[in-house]
């Protein structure tokens, strides 16, 4: 009996932690205040015209993130079946968050302004809105159950429009960056309560690991431009991030997993 409650207990603890992480965030965010954008924030190192593209490297880039939406909308669409009804609705909008992004990226950068801005943001926003509430465990009086997942779903993306209008409104990135990282931090947390498969934490593994590369190219683009001319560090950036997109949803549409999880 005491190794029973024992391991009662150690689940009970893992699944409080995703409860004490977000706390933590919220109360750092709290703590230090409004985060304001970096300034000179829209001037990119890609400064190519091609043809009637300006900022090109940037643009053309985005490219990718219409290659993993295409790919992902038709194996969506093909492994209908294989895909657990209470985790389609949001599985749906995370691909097609991806394919927003190709558009809105591609428009933002075209020339770059807090205007057009907010579109670049929104798209980026619901994805981990959608991502979340993707891999989010689900209750067991919920299971199967469109009708809940459709609820959950458009409260996620509610506050995923709300980080960016509050960004829009306040200059104040908290709400946003706090989506982000919760996108980061949440799902593996989950995986491990909810004992995922090694192929579902490895790829997800993969994609964050990615995507902090991204992150860090975005940082570093004018050194990235210098030193490898053909590509910036944004550009890169996005090439970076449209595959960790691509790992998040490889064990979502295999067609050989008639189950993932519940």
């Amino acid at each position: 009996m005491d190794g029973v409650f024992e391991f009662e207990l150690r689940q009970r603890l893992w699944q409080l932690l995703p409860v004490g992480l977000v706390l933590g965030v919220l109360a750092l965010f709290w703590m230090h205040g409004p985060i304001a954008q970096l300034d000179h924030y829209h001037e990119f190192a890609d400064q190519a015209q091609w043809g009637a593209i300006s900022h090109a490297r940037d643009v053309i880039s985005n490219l990718a993130f219409l290659i993993v939406g295409l790919w992902a909308l038709f194996q969506f669409g093909r492994h209908w079946s294989h895909i657990p009804d209470h985790r389609r609705p949001a599985l749906l909008v995370f691909i097609l968050s991806i394919l927003a992004t190709a558009w809105c990226s591609s428009f933002y950068h075209l020339a770059p302004d807090d205007a057009r801005l907010f579109w670049d943001r929104l798209p980026i926003a619901i994805a981990c809105a959608s991502l979340l509430a993707l891999m989010r465990p689900i209750r067991k009086a919920h299971q199967n159950s469109v009708r809940a997942s459709w609820r959950e779903l458009a409260f996620a993306l509610m506050f995923a429009y709300f980080s960016v209008w509050w960004w829009q409104t306040s200059a104040d990135l908290r709400p946003y960056l706090a989506l982000q990282i919760f996108a980061i931090i949440l799902p593996p947390c989950w995986q491990l309560i909810l004992r995922a498969s090694k192929i579902e934490r490895l790829s997800f593994a993969l994609a964050i690991t990615l995507y902090v590369l991204a992150k860090l190219c975005e940082l570093a683009d004018s050194v990235i431009l210098d030193g490898l001319v053909f590509v910036s560090g944004h550009s890169l950036k996005h090439l970076l991030a449209a595959l960790a997109a691509y790992f998040i949803l490889l064990p979502w549409l295999q067609p050989w997993r008639s189950r993932l999880w519940p």
